[in-house]
């Protein structure tokens, strides 16, 4: 699939989720998806919980996150002294 299909699954609208990215047509937001993936759960448990939602639904979810961050500055995090 090429890079602009993906990036085509993912919507933003303000009336949707306050306007978080979504997978297009439903009210499943990226932040989401990458949560729970971040916090372990299998994409195969993803799939079987959420009906309707495809592989290409996550991976439009991490492209838009990695598209997302090409153009963001970050400053070095830093820890305080307590």
């Amino acid at each position: 699939m090429r890079k602009q299909e993906l990036l085509d699954r993912i919507s933003l609208d303000p009336s949707i989720m306050a306007g978080q990215p979504c997978i297009r047509g439903t009210r499943l937001t990226v932040h989401h998806i990458l949560n729970v993936l971040a916090f372990g759960t299998a994409v195969e448990e993803l799939l079987d919980e959420y009906d309707g939602l495809t592989r290409d639904d996550i991976a439009a979810c991490l492209l838009f996150a990695s598209e997302t961050l090409v153009n963001t500055s970050f400053a070095p995090l830093t820890t305080s002294a307590v």
